[in-house]
């Protein structure tokens, strides 16, 4: 459909008014590298060859541990349902959200590319986008009950009532924005699951955009840690 990701420098654009945005990073291919061979008490000064084939054989086998000292610190704007989702992901993360305790602004709003419900008895996901001229009425319906919740939002406010309450009538499709900073190896697993074909199509665009962005500062150990090869026998 047209939510089709854009990069400018370090900030991809989802959706529609979404963004995944690289704030900063610490390490690189060769901290992965040497992480491993202390276990031996060796040190390499730049990728070889033989560091990639250790990479690959860290990734392949389960060896997380290594991959955990690169940290990545993300900046992004996504709907409420799909930040609960990636929320989901607690091990080497941490984050920090805006909070509607504390701002007033006026919030966005996710207008989706409708899909049809899922088929053969499945509970969760969904078919194929709708092509048919009745989303038209979606869009109308939708944005109709989003305008009404930021009106009602915006007049508890203009009425005295505290901001952490009048919140509560804000629907699922809002935005929110966060830091999230985690370890490669937990990014990995993120990308992993959400990019799925079984995953919402919303989180895999923020999958494919987090991907998009962490695979240029960790190129070997980001193509072993998502397309794991038989890289051989790992010897350091």
């Amino acid at each position: 459909m047209d939510n089709v990701a854009k990069q400018d420098g370090d900030t991809i654009q989802v959706l529609d008014k979404g963004f995944v945005s690289l704030v900063s990073h610490m390490g690189n291919d060769l901290m992965v590298v040497n992480a491993a061979r202390v276990s031996f008490n060796k040190k390499s000064t730049q990728i070889t060859e033989k560091d990639a084939k250790l990479i690959g054989y860290l990734a392949t086998h389960k060896h997380w541990t290594p991959f955990a000292h690169p940290q990545i610190t993300l900046h992004i704007k996504a709907p409420i349902s799909i930040r609960t989702q990636l929320f989901k992901h607690k091990q080497g993360f941490v984050e920090n959200e805006v909070s509607r305790r504390y701002v007033k602004d006026e919030p966005d709003f996710y207008t989706p590319d409708w899909r049809s419900a899922p088929t053969n008895g499945a509970k969760q996901g969904s078919e194929d986008f709708i092509e048919d001229i009745i989303i038209n009425d979606f869009d109308r319906m939708y944005n109709r009950v989003a305008l009404d919740a930021l009106d009602t939002y915006n007049a508890l406010l203009r009425d005295g009532v505290a901001p952490e309450q009048a919140r509560f009538v804000l629907p699922q499709g809002t935005y929110t924005e966060w830091w999230w900073t985690g370890s490669l190896a937990a990014y990995a697993r993120v990308y992993g699951l959400r990019s799925d074909p079984h995953a919402q199509w919303e989180v895999r665009e923020y999958a494919a955009a987090i991907s998009n962005l962490i695979e240029p500062l960790f190129p070997v150990s980001w193509k072993a840690l998502t397309q794991p090869l038989n890289t051989g026998d790992g010897t350091v």
